[in-house]
């Protein structure tokens, strides 16, 4: 298999702008608002990225799980992820390497990596129509991958090609979809964007259809940036989109609604998010 080439990377600028612009806009807010103390709109912006990591977990494990069961485990996989990542970028580690994707592995999917601890599969697997890369290319492959990622300088993009190229290569046996949405979700947050979910069951088939595509475009046009995989970077776009939105309205409620962040009642232990 033949990575897509970072240099062929094409996509709307406009877009692009706009959620930069929009990021920039919650953080403005934040050091500028003479209404609030700094520590008020903190404080209200750290509740709702919470509620957004929260929605994300949950989301995630609806997404995933076949059983109730699965889903409550999932959920306490993907919390337990999301510490691990904040842990990392307090520490100012952003996903750079083969070992953080076996971390990853590690704490969202135990199961998988129990089975085969700190290797890639050996074994070939299928994906829909897509047919994944022997087991024997993996290692090189990771390697390329990492390789190209530094190249990609702008955040945004960089995580789109992150989760789409690891679910192409498909590394491990089980938990590739988990693993590849948390290290995109490690790019934005290390960069100061909120992470970004699949919000329900019609947005996750056209997730699964536009990765479909896109890989099937790239199976016959490999040095091509086709038609389908800007689809589905144009549907990345829109669910970070709905994240800032998501940060920034609880900034601007807490502004605007006349009452400190620290006095607003923000979410209890135990309350649902957005309640």
């Amino acid at each position: 298999m033949i990575l897509l080439p970072p240099e062929l990377l094409e996509f709307d600028r406009v877009k692009l702008e706009a959620l930069e612009a929009d990021t920039r806009a919650i953080y403005r807010r934040i050091l500028f608002s003479r209404a609030y103390s700094d520590d008020d709109l903190i404080g209200h912006y750290f509740a709702s990225t919470q509620d957004l990591r929260d929605l994300l977990s949950i989301k995630n494990a609806q997404m995933e799980a076949q059983t109730e069961e699965e889903a409550r485990d999932y959920l306490v996989h993907l919390k337990s992820s999301l510490g691990f990542i904040m842990d990392e970028i307090m520490h100012q580690r952003n996903f750079r390497r083969a070992v953080d994707l076996l971390h990853l592995l590690r704490i969202i999917s135990p199961e998988a990596h129990a089975k085969h601890p700190n290797r890639f599969r050996g074994t070939l697997v299928q994906v829909g129509s897509h047919v994944c890369p022997p087991s024997e290319e993996i290692q090189g492959l990771i390697e390329t991958f990492f390789d190209c990622l530094n190249r990609i300088r702008n955040p945004i993009l960089r995580a789109i090609y992150a989760h789409h190229e690891l679910v192409r290569i498909h590394p491990f046996s089980d938990g590739n979809g988990r693993v590849s949405r948390m290290a995109k979700n490690w790019i934005l947050m290390y960069d100061l964007y909120p992470p970004v979910f699949i919000n329900d069951a019609a947005e996750k088939q056209a997730y699964v259809a536009s990765l479909g595509a896109s890989f099937g475009a790239l199976a016959s046009r490999p040095n091509e940036f086709s038609g389908a995989t800007r689809i589905f970077f144009e549907q990345e776009f829109e669910r970070l989109r709905r994240s800032i939105q998501i940060v920034g309205q609880g900034v601007i409620q807490a502004i605007e609604g006349g009452v400190p962040a620290a006095a607003r009642g923000l979410r209890q232990p135990g309350e649902a998010p957005g309640a």
